[in-house]
């Protein structure tokens, strides 16, 4: 038999992405959606921890020690760059403490790494944005969290809603957090934030995007977003204010 069907050279050459996710992570579907072809995602996650979703466990899955651990159960597949893939874990003690998550992740011996947080900062600047809406799947405490850290990069939070989940945030319907969205839009809002790497948006993003006129950012999209721009390849899926942006 001769071999001359055209895939047979295949499959196509892969580059690495580590992700690195909460114990509770129940969207890789959607994760894998932002990538392109070449990439593989890695997936390591944080051990299990026996308590709602609150400052006290983002504390709990940023723990340099858990960082460490699941940087180096994915190192063997060389990925190019490894992701802190938890938005709440990365901001909860400002600017500096998401470096140092990404200082633990390269010292555990990544050759890049970025966080959820850090994805939102560079978005900031690079689409020269002073004044967000926001929407948090959280309680209030840790929503207010969120708007420190915006304050520390200097942006404004103008309005801000938040679910007041303390588990299943993946659950949660499209037409419930697209209202949401809606609903925090203001006129003085350059852009709305969708916190929560658990909370479902890919298909919301540009259809929204097309009915406010404006930037809808969402956590997976960011981080895949901050991911490719470091591997030079060009961003997928939905959002258009970030294309050709980095």
């Amino acid at each position: 038999m001769e071999l001359n069907f055209p895939d047979i050279d295949g499959p196509v050459a892969q580059r690495g992405i580590g992700i690195i996710a909460p114990f509770d992570l129940a969207l890789e579907r959607e994760l894998w959606r932002w990538a392109p072809l070449e990439v593989s995602l890695h997936l390591a996650r944080t051990p299990y921890e026996p308590v709602p979703v609150s400052l006290e466990m983002a504390e709990l899955v940023s723990d340099a020690t858990h960082l460490t651990a699941a940087t180096r159960n994915v190192l063997h597949v060389d990925p190019e760059v490894i992701a802190y893939l938890c938005t709440s874990g990365s901001f909860i003690k400002g600017l500096a403490y998401e470096k140092s998550l990404c200082d633990t992740i390269c010292h555990a011996g990544a050759r890049d790494a970025i966080t959820t947080s850090g994805a939102l900062v560079e978005a900031i600047r690079a689409l020269n944005l002073n004044r967000l809406s926001v929407i948090t799947p959280y309680d209030a405490i840790l929503t207010n969290k969120l708007h420190d850290f915006l304050a520390e990069v200097g942006c404004a939070v103008i309005r801000s809603d938040h679910l007041g989940l303390g588990g299943g945030i993946w659950k949660v319907s499209y037409r419930t957090i697209a209202e949401r969205i809606i609903n925090a839009d203001d006129p003085q809002s350059e852009a709305i934030f969708v916190s929560c790497t658990n909370l479902p948006t890919y298909d919301l993003v540009e259809p929204l995007e097309q009915a406010l006129g404006k930037p809808v950012l969402t956590a997976n999209q960011l981080t895949m977003w901050a991911c490719l721009g470091r591997m030079k390849l060009p961003m997928m899926g939905p959002g258009k204010w970030l294309r050709d942006v980095f």
